[in-house]
């Protein structure tokens, strides 16, 4: 006999959670099914959560900001990372565990399958299987580290972005292949502990942040000692003289102790059985859903990870709690976020929310900015981190706000008080002529709103002057 519930959701990261919950919240019988034996996924275990953590403690143990407190000279801070890393993990983990138990979510430790679309075999191992139906399933099986054909991944100083938290010690020097967020963030926190890094890979750091902003982030990066080889691909990795010796495209060779392999993400769908029960992929092997999250099998929603970058946990638990609204008709939650932020924890931070530049220019709007260097604030001096600034993207006839982006520690708390602006489709106004307290970080909304302002001042001047040069 197959055991019955409302709701089969496979994979217990921060989709599968937040689904369950929100379906038991609603009175529905929930089966939360993964193959680890506690829940939380990798946000709370390899990577996320404890990544953050690293992070934090490398900033405190490096004394960047506040060189007084910075250890010893000589002194390897990485196994007090590592400790601190996992009391975080382990704490964050029973919370996710004391949550699916105050909800009455039944947590199966196994591999599930679809037998079809409401029908979910469990493979519990050692040969112990059971089966479970449900009117919904939500996939919720998360991605994992895309790895490269051409670079030895068996190479014991060859690591992706979630088993490079199991090294011994920050290595004297490493080769981060690619820019994008998980490759920024390692850099910066191996940087910060006295590494030697090189990042390789992408016409620039953080390809699908504003190009500006990205910029910024390359000096800060630059100040850190990280090298950046842009416009550049690893060819091949072999072994000379006990270290690893990375051929590039541009014919230069580096030898290095350790590779960080952070090329992107690729859905976990693997044995799922997605299409015996008809769930279509798209050409990259990401399952497809419409807006309301649905699959083309029916009663089988998606969300997270499987269905394609972002790849952020915050985006992920939106995008499950929608799903779950949709397929039992809850009216809580219809739709997700229009203008979600995203977000690097790198040193410093990067957070973005609307449009860049680049995006309004393509648009053709007639846009106009403003920026505040954290450098002449008050908070980020007194912090002794001063890097990075605040940008305003706004259109010119109406001032409207279209984007704000950040590059600065706190960027990614920051970046939630433009959001609310965005949201109200409010304009750089409303910076001016809200009070902010003084000192903080977050002042600088104002002095860049402001320098929007004069910006326009001086549009309008410069548009005049030929007028008048042809009227004279």
């Amino acid at each position: 006999m197959a055991a019955k519930y409302d709701l089969i959701v496979i994979g217990a990261g921060p989709a599968g959670e937040k689904a369950a919950a929100q379906a038991a919240y609603f009175g529905k019988r929930v089966c939360l099914v993964d193959p680890c034996p506690r829940p939380g996924g990798i946000a709370v275990t390899t990577a996320g959560i404890p990544t953050k953590t690293v992070r934090e403690g490398a900033v405190y143990l490096s004394g960047l900001g506040q060189s007084a407190l910075a250890p010893a000279r000589g002194q390897d801070p990485w196994s007090l990372l590592v400790a601190r890393k996992l009391e975080v993990s382990q704490l964050m983990t029973t919370i996710v565990e004391r949550n699916l138990l105050r909800h009455g979510i039944e947590h199966i430790k196994g591999r599930a399958f679809l037998l079809s679309p409401g029908r979910v075999a469990i493979d519990k191992g050692e040969g112990d299987y059971t089966v479970a139906e449900a009117s919904v399933v939500l996939l919720a099986c998360g991605s994992r580290p895309r790895h490269l054909p051409n670079v030895p991944m068996d190479d014991p100083d060859v690591h992706d972005s979630e088993n490079i938290l199991e090294i011994g010690r920050a290595p004297e020097s490493l080769l981060v292949i690619g820019s994008g967020a998980a490759g920024c963030e390692y850099a910066s926190i191996f940087a910060a502990l006295g590494t030697r890094v090189t990042i390789v890979g992408g016409s620039h750091l953080l390809p699908a942040v504003d190009a500006e902003m990205a910029g910024v982030l390359g000096e800060c990066f630059n100040a850190l000692g990280i090298r950046v080889i842009p416009k550049a691909c690893v060819s091949a990795i072999a072994r000379t003289e006990g270290q690893l010796e990375a051929s590039l495209s541009d014919g230069h060779s580096l030898r290095v102790e350790k590779v960080l392999v952070a090329v992107g993400r690729m859905p976990q769908t693997a044995g799922l059985g997605l299409a015996d029960a008809g769930v279509k992929v798209d050409s990259a092997g990401w399952v497809s859903v419409d807006s309301n999250h649905a699959t083309s099998a029916p009663g089988v929603f998606a969300a997270g990870d499987v269905v394609g970058p972002p790849s952020l946990a915050s985006v992920a638990m939106e995008q499950a709690r929608v799903a779950v609204c949709h397929a039992f008709g809850f009216e809580y939650k219809t739709k997700t976020d229009r203008l979600w932020p995203t977000y690097i924890f790198s040193i410093p931070e990067v957070a973005s929310v609307g449009l860049t530049e680049e995006q309004a220019r393509a648009a053709g709007t007639i846009y106009e900015v403003g920026r505040a260097s954290f450098a002449t604030n008050a908070k980020a001096r007194i912090s002794g981190f001063p890097d990075g600034l605040v940008k305003l993207v706004f259109r010119v006839s109406d001032k409207v706000l279209l984007g704000v982006h950040i590059v600065g520690e706190l960027a990614v708390e920051l970046i939630h008080v433009g959001q609310f602006v965005l949201h109200a489709g409010g304009t750089i106004d409303r910076f001016i002529d809200a009070t902010f307290a003084v000192p903080t970080r977050s002042e600088a909304y104002k002095y860049a709103a402001y320098d929007g302002l004069d910006r326009l001042v001086r549009r309008a001047a410069s548009a005049k002057a030929p007028a008048l040069a042809q009227a004279a």
